[in-house]
């Protein structure tokens, strides 16, 4: 037995022989341990040849495990090691001399199994039976390796290297895997052309992720397929390589590149009827080179391609072509660019209803035309971060899904009555514990709420299983028409004419017969009473968009129309005496959910102006409360911050090549993340005159390019600034205000003539307002904003209602330790006299809360006066001031 002649795979299969031999408690080692161990080792070569000569790995793999299970089991061998017998040592010395005979150095697996298949044992019994004899071997074994030699026990052929690390795209096509390809006839047709040129006839399809680019090319498998191709491309075979396949498991020196030349090889050997498609082009460059070598993948191809030995396809986005590819001047010049761009949303359209009946099949659900529109329509809307169709398609499917598993999943009503019904028999148990009598009529009350709670229980239950029934029912018929058409077109190419006329005009109008029994039974079924909901709609598809991006898009319900409708009053709880502002950004919310604002800008892009305390950040916060149920969602930027030229950067993220260029922008990443948001500008005034140029274009298109050239979408977003430019005139404003409240009832001194006075004063005020802007903002930022809202300076009057609101606050924080506060109307009177300032309108105030509440109420719990339950009273007078009352509870 000459084993100094196996290859390394021959010698690692006769140890593995030995130890399934000894794992099978038998005496010796024969062949059929070595055929059992050759097919175990799931070789690519084997497999390949298996199938080459007619037979089925798998079977052989059960025969021969039934046989080996069949066979006497009897101990013994040397150190209790099974002993090779005979026949196994003649059948290895034949594989050495087949391979010398074939011209190898060394025996082979292969070789093993060409000895194996002449075997008078079991072995060669099982392989003959199934087809597989030494000349069928051998034959299969020379055409796959071609001129290729073993010369080295490493040496390891690739053979059938295409099917092994490629997928046959126009076979696939053949069996109906691939999904419809609807439009693109212009970019299939260019790429048709480019294929058809004497040279340089290798196109690659440029274009950014998810249009459809991989699309293209299963089109044109299923245009061979068809035949709706030049005579020069009929019969081709397109398979798509994977290239990660073949680089995995790579881990000798040159073992990369022996698969790759394999396959050049294959490729070479079918005389141009293989056409190869590699997606992601670009990582051909630096595929499979090692750290000190310049070999890769595309410099192997390039050699194949300049000759016209190779035809390849390639694919690849924009970024990455320009980035890998144009470097290499030398792989870019053997490809044509075929560029493929986004389709518009009406060819998405289109496309959505072409895929429809496949995710219909797939979910078991069906798809309404209203819901493939709203997919296409909402996703070119709302999701600017990704393309069409591939974001439309995906919307439509995680829709379905989401529909398949509430059909899957148990409704919420019965699990629900379940639960409660599981309750009912735990107090059943511990009610039959019992003696006493409140206890037995409790258990017969339950008894008697049981049995009607198992009733409904049933009888819902067997009607969702009833719908569920119905609705798989027609997933089924829907299979089976699918898979008809498949075999009619597969028989059809065959010119089996008989059995395609007998699948068309007689299986499956039967089927689409049964189907449309199916359907009605479900339309029967849906209604105010049915369990189960089997349609998406434009609703469903509303939900996922929200889920994705947390913009509001769905349906409003009537909870909603009532909030929108009071929204004035909801802001005016926390903003005081500003009706025009509030009343503006209320209208700019209600045009969104209306679905009637512009949708190429923000929803609403507004200038807060006005002295400091009068409630400009405060409506920011009190908006973004109302829409994000936290005042904390907003965005927060505080201009001052940006006052230097380079601040610019931090807005949008470092331009490439300076530190911190992969962390983003502080305004482009929060909105990149949260589309649907409200942006507070503080104090932007403040900021470089150079802010005000990117912001330009926010305003104007709601978009904003940030450091990595990625272009953020601001069209769902509120975008507030604040500012205190004319404050002083505003100030002024405010006093002539206060002074005519103090003087006597306003509406008088308007009777009496004063009102235009009153009017000039407001025009006056106006006028240097907008001076002041000007001064300060360039004409073309003005320009932009939808609404300049000048904030009024607070009165005496107005400060009353605010002090309520901050002693809510309070009252909330004391609640929170059970604790109760009251304050008097005196002191409320009180407070706002003290607290009012025209300069620094409410900010004062707040401060003397905590001065005269807060911290009077901290000394008295710090003193151990309050207990918990208490009720603390704040009260004023004139005479001695504010004064704190405790009233604990009688214990």
């Amino acid at each position: 037995m000459r084993l100094d002649k196996l290859a390394i795979t021959a010698q690692e299969a006769f140890q593995n022989a030995m130890s399934i031999a000894g794992d099978a408690d038998t005496a010796s080692v024969d062949s059929i341990h070595l055929l059992k161990a050759l097919l175990d080792s799931n070789e690519n070569n084997l497999s390949a040849i298996i199938k080459r000569v007619g037979a089925d790995p798998t079977q052989l793999k059960v025969n021969v495990n039934k046989a080996i299970d069949n066979g006497a089991k009897v101990t013994g061998g040397v150190m209790g090691m099974p002993l090779p017998t005979q026949n196994l040592m003649a059948v290895i010395d034949n594989a050495v001399k087949i391979a010398e005979k074939m011209g190898d150095s060394y025996a082979t697996s292969e070789h093993l199994l060409i000895a194996l298949a002449e075997d008078k044992g079991q072995a060669g019994k099982i392989l003959n039976m199934a087809g597989v004899t030494r000349k069928t071997v051998e034959e299969a074994y020379d055409n796959l390796r071609g001129d290729s030699r073993v010369t080295d026990q490493t040496t390891k052929l690739e053979l059938d290297a295409l099917n092994t690390y490629g997928q046959n795209l126009t076979q696939m096509a053949r069996e109906g895997k691939l999904d419809p390809v609807i439009g693109r006839s212009e970019e299939i047709r260019r790429t048709i052309q480019v294929l058809s040129r004497r040279t340089k006839n290798n196109p690659v399809l440029i274009g950014e992720p998810g249009v459809g680019k991989t699309a293209i090319v299963e089109g044109l498998a299923q245009r061979i397929v068809a035949g709706d191709v030049p005579t020069s491309l009929k019969d081709r075979d397109l398979i798509a390589l994977d290239l990660g396949q073949m680089v995995a498991g790579a881990k000798y020196r040159g073992e990369f590149e022996d698969r790759l030349k394999a396959v050049l090889n294959e490729v070479k050997q079918s005389d141009g009827r293989i056409i190869l498609f590699i997606d992601e082009l670009h990582t051909i460059v630096g595929a499979g080179s090692t750290g000190d070598s310049s070999m890769d993948a595309g410099n192997m191809l390039k050699p194949a391609l300049a000759r016209g030995e190779l035809h390849a396809i390639g694919a690849t986005t924009l970024d990455e072509y320009r980035k890998y590819i144009e470097k290499d001047a030398a792989l870019e010049r053997r490809f044509q660019t075929v560029i493929v761009g986004e389709p518009s949303v009406e060819d998405t359209i289109a496309i959505l209803r072409g895929l429809k009946e496949k995710y219909e099949i797939h979910h078991g659900v069906r798809i309404t035309d209203s819901a493939i529109v709203s997919a296409a329509e909402l996703s070119n809307r709302y999701i600017s971060d990704r393309f069409l169709p591939d974001k439309a398609i995906d919307l439509m499917d995680e829709a379905a899904s989401r529909l398949r598993i509430e059909i899957d999943s148990m409704p919420q009503e019965i699990d629900q009555a379940e639960r409660k019904y599981t309750q009912m028999q735990i107090e059943e148990q511990a009610l039959m514990k019992e003696d006493d009598e409140p206890s037995k009529q409790r258990l017969e009350e339950l008894r008697g709420q049981m049995a009607t709670a198992k009733e409904w229980l049933d009888a819902r239950k067997a009607e969702w299983r009833n719908e569920k029934d119905v609705i798989e029912s027609v997933q089924r018929l829907k299979a089976e028409i699918d898979a008809a058409h498949v075999e009619e077109e597969q028989a059809t190419r065959e010119g089996d004419l008989s059995r395609a006329s007998e699948i068309r005009y007689a299986r499956i109008p039967e089927l689409q017969r049964q189907l449309a029994e199916a359907e009605e039974a479900v339309n029967a079924k849906q209604g105010d009473g049915a369990i189960l909901k089997e349609e998406v709609s434009e609703e469903e598809i509303a939900e996922v968009v929200s889920s994705w991006t947390g913009i509001p898009v769905s349906k409003m319900m009537q909870g909603e129309l009532a909030k929108l409708v009071d929204l004035e009053a909801k802001l005016h709880e926390r903003v005081v005496g500003q009706d025009e502002a509030v009343s503006a950004v209320a209208g700019a919310i209600r045009r969104n959910r209306a679905g009637l604002s512009d949708p190429d800008r923000p929803i609403g892009s507004f200038l807060f102006l006005g002295p400091t305390g009068v409630g400009k950040t405060e409506l920011a916060k009190a908006l973004a409360e109302y829409l994000f149920d936290t005042e904390r969602a907003m965005v927060r930027i505080d201009m001052s911050e940006y006052m230097e030229k380079f601040s610019v950067q931090r807005l949008i993220g470092a331009p490439p090549g300076y530190v911190g260029y992969d962390e983003g922008g502080q305004l482009t990443e929060a909105v990149r993340r949260r589309p649907y948001t409200v942006i507070l500008l503080d104090e932007i005034e403040k900021a470089h005159p150079d802010v005000f140029n990117i912001l330009l274009q926010v305003l104007d298109d709601g978009r904003l390019t940030d450091g990595q050239g990625r272009v953020v979408n601001f069209k769902n977003a509120i975008i507030i600034m604040t500012s205190n430019v004319g404050s002083q005139s505003i100030r002024d404003y405010g006093t002539q205000r206060q002074q005519q409240q103090q003087s006597g009832n306003m509406m008088e001194d308007m009777m009496s003539g004063d009102i235009e006075k009153l009017a000039q004063s407001m025009a006056d005020l106006q006028t240097k307002v907008n001076d002041a802007l000007r001064n300060t903002f360039r004409p073309e930022f003005l320009n932009r904003i939808d609404e300049i809202i000048t904030f009024n300076a607070l009165t005496s009057k107005e400060i009353e209602p605010i002090v309520g609101l901050q002693i809510k606050d309070v009252q909330k924080r004391l609640a929170e330790r059970r604790i109760d506060l009251v304050v008097s109307p005196a002191a409320v009177e009180q407070l706002a006299i003290d607290g009012y300032d025209p300069v620094f309108g409410a900010r004062p105030l707040k401060r003397l809360i905590q001065r005269e509440v807060v911290d009077r109420v901290a000394n008295e719990m710090v003193a151990g006066h309050i207990m918990e339950g208490a009720t603390v009273v704040i009260d004023s007078d004139i005479l001695e001031g504010y004064s704190c009352t405790v009233e604990n509870p009688v214990a």
